[in-house]
């Protein structure tokens, strides 16, 4: 027994000391050359978890990895965490830690999702959601390039070929004179033919001498472009302008003269008429004051309407304008000739009153009351040589108030070249 155990100890001995001496004989005669299952950097390249050489490659050069394998040299991944040629160019990494290119650089395929500099570059602000060939075109997407440039404020709501081009605006928001003006309907450009319509009393259309109103020369200050069409009418008030012949006594719970049928005169029909008259791109020139001061409704003077009425029609007019995309003006009333030494004074009612409706209605107002008495000033009419010679006597007829063709001329300028200083868009047809 005792025999038994020590052979079986020897013969221990001596396997172990065999198996000793074999395994350092393979360690000595291993090459360094990679084994034939893949080429050119094996599983991981050089500068990777193991040195070049060190292991097999899984694939070849294309294949699922490449030089620059999972972590890169100098960074997180080194050009790309896939191969060249492998399942994109320029895969979900690229090079230093960050991502050059967002997701990737130029997507699954060319015009991918994002564009080249990630999302603030060629992304969302730049031609849309997607760049070239994406899921919707480059030119013209959501915004135009640079985000808001292009945008709703520039061009409407869409850049050169969104939804819409020019959008609802097409100068944005303005100011003119005392109006805010939140939209801007009448032409702009200076050559698409436009329509001057125009609602007035007789300083407008002309009355008892030989010249007339402004508005008989008024289509003389702009180009071929502007037909003018002056329906103004000597004696109206705007209600009377509006509903002749049905303006009758005034009553007495309400203080206005009554309206009885209440229907428009066609004259302004005309203007509403959806074939023939107001549409996108004219304009509506409305001016009246004079007469609506008068006191009383007896008959023959039905003109009578009081400030808040006044307003109320005014708005009522500029909202059937731009209904219709024309846009509405309203002008306070001229001034008579009432000099103070060598100084003209502003002297018409209802010019409050204008300035508030078109504050309110978002309606540029010309404030002929005061730019009329600067022109009398500024052409030597006071003080008044009178009415029949001199300086006034060539710009009025013998009230005052009426103008001959010369004065006519000269306040339809006046009229001109406010446009021009308000920056109304019918100011780019005004002739230099």
């Amino acid at each position: 027994m005792k025999a038994s155990l020590s052979q079986i100890l020897a013969g221990a001995l001596a396997l172990t000391a065999f198996s000793l001496v074999g395994c350092s004989s393979n360690d000595a005669t291993t090459s360094s050359a990679p084994s034939s299952a893949g080429s050119l950097g094996g599983a991981t390249p050089s500068g990777g978890v193991s040195a070049a050489g060190s292991s097999t490659s899984a694939t070849s050069s294309g294949g699922a990895t490449s030089n620059g394998g999972k972590p890169a040299t100098g960074g997180q991944s080194q050009a790309s965490s896939v191969a060249q040629g492998g399942s994109a160019a320029g895969g979900e990494t690229t090079s230093t830690t960050g991502r050059t290119g967002g997701s990737v650089t130029g997507g699954g395929a060319t015009g991918g999702e994002i564009t080249s500099g990630g999302m603030p570059t060629g992304g969302a602000a730049t031609g849309g959601k997607t760049s070239a060939g994406g899921t919707t075109s480059a030119t013209g997407g959501k915004t135009s390039a640079g985000g808001a440039t292009g945008g709703a404020a520039t061009a409407g709501k869409t850049a050169a070929g969104g939804t819409t081009s020019g959008g609802t605006t097409k100068s944005g928001p303005v100011t003119v004179g005392d109006a805010s003006v939140a939209r801007v309907l009448g032409a702009s450009d200076g050559k698409t033919p436009v329509t001057v319509w125009m609602a007035g009393d007789s300083t407008m259309s002309g009355s008892g001498c030989t010249g007339g109103g402004w508005g008989t020369q008024f289509a003389s200050v702009f180009n071929s472009s502007v037909k003018v069409v002056n329906s103004s009418v000597a004696g109206r008030s705007i209600q009377t302008w509006l509903y002749d012949p049905n303006v009758g006594a005034m009553d007495p719970t309400t203080g206005e003269c009554t309206v009885n049928p209440k229907t428009y005169n066609p004259r302004w029909t005309a203007m509403l008429d959806a074939s023939t008259g107001m549409k996108p791109g004219d304009y509506l020139f409305i001016e009246f004051g004079i007469n609506d001061a008068t006191s009383t409704c007896e008959t023959g003077k039905t003109r009578h309407v009081g400030s808040a009425l006044f307003q109320t029609y005014l708005t009522t007019m500029a909202q059937a304008a731009m209904d219709r995309g024309a846009q509405p003006i309203f002008l306070t009333s001229m001034s008579g000739l009432q000099c103070s030494g060598s100084t003209a004074q502003p002297n018409r009612a209802f010019g409050p009153e204008t300035k508030a409706a078109g504050a309110a209605d978002n309606v540029e107002v010309i404030d002929m009351t005061t730019i009329s008495a600067a022109l009398y000033t500024s052409l030597g009419l006071c003080p008044s040589s009178g009415t029949s010679s001199g300086a006034s006597g060539a710009f009025f007829c013998n009230d005052t108030t009426h103008f001959e063709q010369a004065g006519a001329l000269q306040i339809a300028k006046a009229v001109a070249k406010a446009l021009k200083d308000q920056g109304i868009g019918l100011g780019s047809y005004v002739l230099n």
